[in-house]
């Protein structure tokens, strides 16, 4: 691990302009790329006190050796820099989506004399009209086949092309009146180039036009008694008509928008974009990365809009369809400046860019749709990764490797304390199974007797009641052999637990036997069949903390006699695992799906305790006296104290003054200063609408 100090750059040497930097290990190879608007600022922010610094920032420090940069004149040639460097050295401290698949275009190669209408995937050509990206190749694919009956441009690769002019006969398409046959002598080059600049133009929105002049050739045919050529018409229309329900309108005005939203975590970070092209979703796309550098949200839109658009070649033609870059960017958060980005924009499309955050209306309900989708995207992501066999197999090794565990550990418990600045604390214990979370097993515990922010002391508390509670149990089922001073239980019991929300009821499983966890010879059960309530230890018990939490959990379970379940704690600041008594953690390396696990773990037992905290948070507030007058509403409760301003106020009103308010009567004013009064010493009140106590 390197001393930042040992490279810091001399005050005078950076200079205060904007420009690119790199930061490079002691092997030369570049590991994290950035730029600033003034790189004497930035990189000073990077050589203060490590303490001061986010864990992945200091990380990052601590495995460079160097630093240097580039001085450029503006901080758009900053972007573009920084966006060039990242492509070419791929720095593994920098952001990187990594697209899960190839997404597929629709593309009309309008640079050959027979243009042809075809799926494609990669980089975009010069003289290629794109439409797209789309998530599946098979919906281009329908929607083609739905146009052809009224454009029916070539579709075939050029060998099938080149062996239908030799033989002079046409390809299937072609008797089936789905390709005019330019192969053949069908129709000319410019008459096909024409209906495949019509399937371009239907393709990019501009789709009413076409359908008025179908319907008034249809009317005109059956006018003069031409009924097979309306018929066909007809069925040309309805063709277009089941294309076009395929992508509903979903902004007004023909809108040629891109609409991005994030989702993220402390770990990993989903993008999920939607293309719309004339008022119409015309393809959508989306990435997972994990976030290894300390990065906001408006960098992380930084970040996507280099992704989507540092390769396009500006707004030419060609790239007008769905791909490249729109009139307008709709982002859920803008950098600061947002300037430099918008001109950077501005510049990739050769027109002017507007880059913003919407407000209201149809665009921010469609923003809103897309970041659910990128919710649902990084949901799914998570849950593909821990539901994957091999991948929790392999997990589980990893752990019972870096851990020194005798096997791989079936069993894992966590737990975590929260509190609001010392008052209403409550611990967590969440249990995972096999790499998979066992809600039914999860329990939590209210902790009484102390205040005060000393996480230590109710971590020693909480391991204390579980095991104690577990020692009980076992004792009772005759099956508990620990030596009767250190482990025996004396005393009322004490675990106060309760089974999660959702459960079958307190302490129970999910029924029946469950297979033996390596705890006991065998698994105690009730008379009914089902696992007592803590019955089952676990191989391993995760701490939410570090050095301090683990010493009292392992001292915990010391005092009663425990020694076959090992004990590690997970920090949050730099993800380092910590053993009792050591006094280096353990690293795993970002990538490891061990790390992976004991993370999803830990966060499980802190949303767990959160919700816990926060529930007996709201049960705790008390009710107003206004509760208590018979017939008073939400609605003349709000009057009230929206007139007098506090409860203090309104108590010290008369009568009179009470029923001035609008609604309030003498006989409900009489009602309320006499529940007023009743209450000495009167109790602290709070708005119902908001929450807030209104206590002066």
């Amino acid at each position: 691990m390197a001393d930042p100090s040992t490279y810091r750059p001399l005050p005078g040497q950076i200079p205060d302009s904007p420009g690119v930097y790199r930061f490079r290990d002691e092997h030369r190879r570049v590991i994290y790329v950035g730029k600033a608007k003034s790189l004497r600022q930035r990189l000073s922010s990077y050589f203060q006190d490590l303490a001061g610094l986010h864990p992945r920032t200091a990380t990052m420090v601590t495995t460079a050796a160097s630093v240097e940069w580039t001085v450029v004149s503006t901080e758009v040639e900053a972007l573009q820099l920084e966006y060039t460097w990242i492509k070419e050295y791929d720095p593994r401290f920098n952001v990187k989506y990594r697209d899960d698949k190839s997404y597929p275009s629709l593309a009309v190669t309008l640079n050959e004399e027979f243009p042809r209408a075809q799926v494609m995937r990669g980089p975009r050509r010069r003289g290629v009209r794109y439409f797209g990206p789309y998530a599946h190749a098979w919906a281009i694919r329908e929607t083609v086949d739905l146009l052809l009956r009224v454009f029916p441009v070539r579709t075939c690769s050029a060998g099938v092309f080149k062996r239908a002019a030799q033989a002079g006969r046409p390809c299937l398409l072609g008797y089936i009146d789905k390709c005019s046959a330019p192969c053949v002598g069908r129709i000319s080059a410019a008459d096909h180039r024409a209906l495949a600049e019509e399937f371009c133009d239907f393709m990019a929105g501009r789709t009413g036009a076409h359908l008025r002049r179908l319907e008034e050739a249809m009317h005109t045919a059956a006018e003069e008694l031409e009924f097979e050529k309306a018929a066909r018409l007809r069925d040309d229309i309805d063709a277009l008509r089941r294309a076009m329900e395929k992508n509903a309108v979903v902004l007004p005005d023909g809108t040629d928008a891109d609409l991005i939203a994030l989702a993220e975590d402390e770990l990993e970070a989903a993008v999920q974009i939607f293309h719309v092209r004339g008022g119409r979703v015309r393809g959508q796309r989306g990435w997972v990365t994990d976030r290894v550098e300390d990065v906001t949200t408006p960098e992380l839109v930084v970040h996507a809009l280099q992704q989507l658009y540092g390769d396009e070649q500006g707004g030419s033609e060609e790239l007008s369809g769905s791909g490249g870059v729109p009139r307008e960017v709709l982002v859920p958060a803008l950098p600061e400046p947002a300037a430099p980005l918008a001109e950077w924009l501005t510049q990739r499309r050769g027109a002017r860019v507007d880059l913003r955050v919407p407000q209201r209306g149809d665009k921010k309900e469609l923003l809103a749709t897309v970041a659910r989708n990128a919710q649902q995207a990084l949901v799914l992501h998570k849950t593909r990764r821990a539901s994957d066999l091999t991948t929790r197999s392999r997990a589980l090794e990893e752990i019972a490797e870096a851990l020194m565990l005798d096997s791989a550990p079936l069993r894992i418990e966590c737990y975590d304390i929260s509190h609001l600045q010392g008052e209403d604390v409550v611990g967590s214990m969440v249990v995972f199974e096999d790499g998979l979370a066992r809600r039914s097993e999860y329990r939590r515990f209210q902790i009484k007797g102390f205040a005060g922010q000393d996480d230590v002391r109710a971590m020693h508390e909480v391991i204390s009641r579980r095991f104690r509670r577990y020692l009980r149990e076992t004792e009772r089922s005759g099956e508990w052999t620990g030596s009767p001073g250190a482990g025996a239980p004396d005393g009322p019991l004490d675990a106060s637990a309760a089974a999660g929300p959702g459960t079958a009821g307190p302490g129970r499983g999910t029924g029946g036997t469950e297979p033996d966890s390596g705890g006991s010879a065998s698994s105690p059960v009730e008379e009914d069949g089902r696992p007592k309530r803590f019955a089952y230890p676990p191989q391993l018990v995760v701490v939410d903390g570090g050095p301090p939490q683990v010493a009292a959990a392992r001292r915990a379970m010391d005092e009663l006699g425990i020694d076959d379940v090992a004990v590690c704690g997970l920090a949050k600041r730099l993800e380092e695992v910590w053993l009792p008594g050591e006094e280096d953690p353990v690293i795993l390396p970002r990538s490891s799906e061990g790390l992976y696990l004991l993370q999803r773990v830990r966060d499980e037992a802190h949303r767990f305790a959160l919700r816990y905290q926060r529930g007996k948070r709201a049960q705790a507030v008390r009710r107003s006296p206004l509760d208590e007058v018979p017939g008073l509403g939400e609605t003349r409760k709000k009057a009230l104290l929206k007139h007098f301003g506090s409860m203090k106020r309104l108590r010290a009103a008369t009568m009179e003054q009470i029923s001035e308010v609008p609604g309030i009567g003498p006989k409900t004013a009489e009602a309320v200063a006499a529940a007023l009064a009743a209450g000495a010493p009167p109790a602290p009140a709070v708005n119902t609408a908001t929450g807030e106590i209104l206590e002066d």
